[in-house]
């Protein structure tokens, strides 16, 4: 399946991405890939969120038959209501 970004979006991935490759080498690589199932949260019904464990983000998305739309990349800890 495809997937793209909003603009703003893709600029909180890239920094998470220059954020854990700073910490160590690899991470932000490992961020990078992670897959895991998406959780329904409290919006309408087509807007979905995934939590990356062992990171503290969450990645909200919209998902379409041959897409999927990233809306947001939160860190669950400074932003906790984001």
């Amino acid at each position: 399946m495809n997937y793209g970004f909003r603009p703003a979006a893709e600029a909180e991935h890239l920094d998470q991405i220059a954020f854990y490759e700073s910490r160590q080498r690899g991470l932000g690589a490992r961020y990078r890939v992670l897959r895991t199932q998406p959780l329904p949260v409290d919006h309408p019904t087509d807007i979905r969120r995934i939590r990356l464990q062992p990171f503290p983000l969450t990645i909200i998305f919209r998902q379409h038959e041959t897409k999927i739309q990233i809306l947001a990349i939160a860190h669950y800890r400074r932003r906790p209501r984001y």
